[in-house]
């Protein structure tokens, strides 16, 4: 897309305008514009599942509908044809298949560049990313995750780097840029203990005026006067599902959607308005383990976190919702046969992750003791043969490659396993080329096309919040 004629069409109000519907009383007075044709954004709210295939949000759609009777909140808005919908090419410079670096540089830089940068072309030119053009005319800026919020999405709108690995310097990155707050994982990024060059990052934020919460308590009673910084794991947070049946982790890890409604409220009376970038990145992590229970609970808190942040949409007015996915990943489906609804329905009892059952596991654990976690973890008793599959990997130290599996656990052969009690099967744990769903609600939802190019978010996100593009 050209960016020049992305801006031809319309009057764009100057950058001082002054705001004549702030929040603080709106509530009860406002008729919400949902195609979004009359109103500038004066919030934006990016919500990314990162690595939902569609099979991810099909099925998550079905888990919630046969469980509870009611769909998912983003098929819900599709149903009740309140969002404009597109397909998004999601391609990097370098490959047809994105990586969630080059994927959250190209909506927060506007250029697509090669898999494993941040914002930073091969030639070593540099691009302005999102979120610092947001901050530069005023509005507030934040990132809210479920892997370490050094991770490549929020990086991606928020920094400039050539290594997406680079953790330890992004996190020093987000201090300089003085983004107002930033919550996930990433303990091993901000620690003295952890760090590599021993800086103690949470002793800078606090020096620079930010409060610092590392557990769910803390986060609830911070105060909105000041930049929150919030990690609450060493690495990602746990799984949705592993939290809610573990009492320790359910009173100190904050749930995505309650790390969104704080956001939101950290920010939501800003004057100039404020953006957030709100990510389910263990969707990603499920799908390369091809961990069907990690996967679909996790989507479920990617959905609860919409319901958050389309409850403020609808109070406030002037807020731009856009929930999307980067990539495709695993592509999983639930496979024909005669018993595929129970097997599906299943799932509804499911406990644990598959990284809960297999991390539980060692050269050790005996048949009985592998029979006996799994059918606590999943309700299904494995057959000797199952077993002695899953603990030759242990006893005979075979390791299974992937991402996000240092502890190379057998993670495949477990799916596999899976999948003559659920009816679900995946292509493969790796990323894949797929023309993503994407969907826009509320003010500006209008100035998305059917097909885009994943460039041109960018570009419609300042067209939405009427910001001439002069960076």
């Amino acid at each position: 897309m050209n960016r020049r004629k992305f801006f031809k069409n319309g009057s764009l109000l100057t950058l001082g305008t002054t705001l004549l519907h702030p929040f603080s009383g709106m509530a009860n007075t406002i008729q919400y514009d949902t195609e979004g044709k009359n109103k500038k954004a004066k919030n934006i709210i990016m919500i990314v599942s990162d690595g939902m295939s569609t099979g991810t949000l099909n099925m998550t759609d079905l888990h919630l509908s046969r469980k509870t009777g009611k769909c998912s909140n983003w098929l819900q808005l599709y149903k009740d044809n309140r969002v404009n919908r597109a397909l998004m090419d999601m391609a990097s410079a370098s490959s047809i298949v994105t990586d969630s670096a080059a994927a959250s540089s190209s909506w927060g830089g506007g250029v697509r560049i090669n898999n494993g940068s941040l914002n930073v072309s091969e030639n070593g030119e540099e691009h302005l990313p999102i979120w610092q053009k947001f901050k530069k005319v005023g509005k507030k800026a934040g990132c809210v995750t479920t892997v370490p919020i050094t991770h490549a999405t929020p990086a991606g709108f928020c920094i400039n780097s050539k290594s997406r690995n680079a953790q330890e310097e992004i996190a020093e990155k987000y201090l300089e840029q003085k983004f107002d707050v930033m919550m996930g994982g990433g303990n091993n990024y901000f620690s003295p203990e952890k760090r590599k060059d021993k800086k103690d990052m949470y002793k800078a934020f606090a020096s620079n005026g930010y409060e610092v919460v590392k557990t769910r308590n803390d986060m609830f009673s911070a105060s909105i006067d000041k930049p929150i910084l919030g990690v609450f794991e060493d690495k990602g947070l746990p799984y949705s599902i592993d939290r809610e049946n573990n009492k320790e982790l359910l009173q100190k890890v904050p749930s995505l959607a309650e790390m969104t409604k704080k956001a939101i409220e950290a920010m939501k009376d800003h004057p100039m308005g404020f953006v957030l970038q709100v990510e389910a990145g263990k969707v990603d992590w499920a799908a390369h383990g091809n961990d069907i229970t990690g996967l679909i609970y996790d989507q479920v808190a990617h959905d609860e976190a919409i319901q958050v942040a389309m409850d403020f949409a609808n109070q406030d007015g002037q807020t731009l919702i856009i929930m999307a996915t980067d990539h495709g990943n695993a592509n999983p489906g639930i496979i024909y046969g005669k018993e595929a609804n129970d097997n599906f329905d299943s799932i509804q009892g499911y406990s644990h992750s598959n990284e809960w059952i297999l991390n539980g596991i060692g050269k050790e654990t005996s048949i009985s003791q592998i029979k006996e976690r799994v059918h606590y973890a999943n309700n299904f008793a494995l057959t000797d043969e199952e077993c002695k599959q899953l603990l030759n990997y242990y006893t005979n130290l075979q390791t299974e490659k992937g991402l996000y599996n240092p502890k190379h656990l057998p993670f495949k052969i477990l799916a596999e396993i899976q999948k003559q009690y659920n009816s679900v099967g995946w292509i493969s744990m790796h990323h894949s080329a797929d023309y993503v769903e994407l969907a826009l609600y509320g003010s500006g939802s209008h100035l998305l096309k059917p097909f885009i190019k994943n460039t041109d978010l960018h570009y419609l996100m300042l067209e939405a919040a009427e910001i001439e593009n002069k960076f």
